[in-house]
């Protein structure tokens, strides 16, 4: 007996796929079309816009990163030479005006000043003598005259005795050579008069001889105080490298001072640039040091003249480079800006880096090609932006 073969299990249908219209599938295609088209049209658009609006505002308010911020440095160094004895500041201290910075050893200049009162008070003691010297020419003058007046009349009373013999010849040759010789001692009891005069150095109200010993004092006074060395600024001590017992020479700068009374601002700007910059404009500020704060300065001036190393003479022709470069870089002049006084909660600091934005006082109107293409409200807003901001009496910055 034969077995039947057993019957498979009859399989599972799939289900269909659902296939999409061609139609629908090529209006997709055709909407990712004109949407990328559309947003590469968007950004070219927006891109030319923001160059406009880029070029604009660079046009009408010149900017530059290129800028540092400087201060005046006073140097110190001693009046007098000698050795340190005390340095009263360390480095980066704050100072003022008056305050001591150091000392040189003061035992040399006291010496000196203490020979020159003793000198003075020589000087005195010889004008006192120079001067009673005066009063006792004035009485040889005196008495030499009085002298001389009795020779002359010796002489007239005796004269005419001569014919009469009742005096003798050489007794009126006598009388004569005295009468001679008493002028001649008035003359020189008057030179020494004069000589002791001049001797005393008096012109006028002013004795010459106390006159330059009391400068002699004064001078060595000078060096004494000149020994303590003071700051004439307010500032800061920097490039401290000194200590005691250094030998300090005179006019030989020690360290030097941050003078903190004037701060400004150097700002290179090219010279396509500095043609809207004028004189007292008003400048925004950011340093990098405190970039969200805003500070403020004034325009003082513009540079005149740059160094340019391709030009030169040689004796008395001209030197110029066979070469040229094809690319021609603007030249950067650089514009002195005036900062607003330094504040306690935003110290400024010598050779930081700032951003300088010049306050342009000059209008830019919209070329007159672009006018028809702009909107009405934007040609506005444009206008708005060539109007400087009016001065601010006070910003965060100060």
């Amino acid at each position: 007996m034969t077995s039947e073969p057993a019957k498979s299990a009859p399989e599972p249908v799939k289900a269909a796929t659902p296939v999409a219209p061609k139609a629908a599938v090529s209006s997709s295609i055709r909407l990712k079309k004109i949407f990328g088209r559309l947003f590469g049209i968007l950004s070219v658009v927006s891109a030319i816009g923001l160059s406009f609006l880029t070029w604009w505002e660079l046009d009408i308010r010149p900017r530059t990163d290129d800028a540092y911020l400087r201060a005046n440095i006073v140097g110190i160094a001693a009046n007098v030479s000698g050795y340190i004895t005390e340095l009263a500041v360390v480095d980066n201290q704050k100072v003022s005006v008056g305050d001591l910075l150091f000392r040189v050893d003061v035992r040399p200049y006291q010496a000196e000043l203490d020979v020159a009162l003793a000198n003075l008070a020589y000087v005195d003691l010889e004008i006192q003598a120079l001067k009673d010297a005066i009063t006792q020419r004035e009485a040889d003058i005196v008495n030499a005259e009085a002298v001389a007046l009795y020779n002359v009349q010796y002489l007239a009373r005796i004269e005419p005795l001569l014919p009469k013999q009742f005096v003798t010849p050489d007794q009126v040759d006598a009388a004569k050579r005295n009468v001679k010789s008493s002028e001649a001692n008035v003359l020189q009891a008057k030179a020494a008069l004069s000589q002791a005069q001049a001797n005393l150095g008096q012109v006028g109200d002013v004795n010459v001889r106390r006159a330059r010993a009391q400068a002699t004092v004064v001078e060595k006074r000078l060096n004494v105080g000149y020994c303590e060395v003071r700051s004439s600024v307010n500032g800061y001590v920097t490039n401290f490298n000194s200590s005691v017992g250094q030998f300090a020479q005179i006019g030989v700068q020690v360290f030097a001072l941050v003078d903190t009374s004037s701060w400004y601002l150097l700002a290179n700007y090219q010279e396509t640039d500095i043609r809207m910059i004028e004189p007292g404009m008003s400048v925004a500020v950011y340093l990098m040091a405190y970039p969200r704060v805003h500070f403020r300065g004034v325009v003082q001036g513009i540079g005149w003249a740059l160094y340019d190393q391709n030009q030169g003479s040689n004796g008395v022709l001209p030197t110029v480079s066979p070469t040229l470069d094809w690319v021609r870089l603007a030249q950067r002049f650089p514009v002195r800006i005036v900062m607003d006084p330094s504040q306690d909660a935003h110290p400024y600091r010598m050779g930081a880096t700032a951003t300088a934005i010049v306050e342009s006082n000059r209008r830019h109107q919209v070329p007159d090609i672009l006018k028809p293409l702009l909107p009405d409200a934007l040609e506005s807003w444009l206008d708005t932006l060539t109007t400087p901001p009016a001065p601010m009496p006070d910003s965060p910055g100060r």
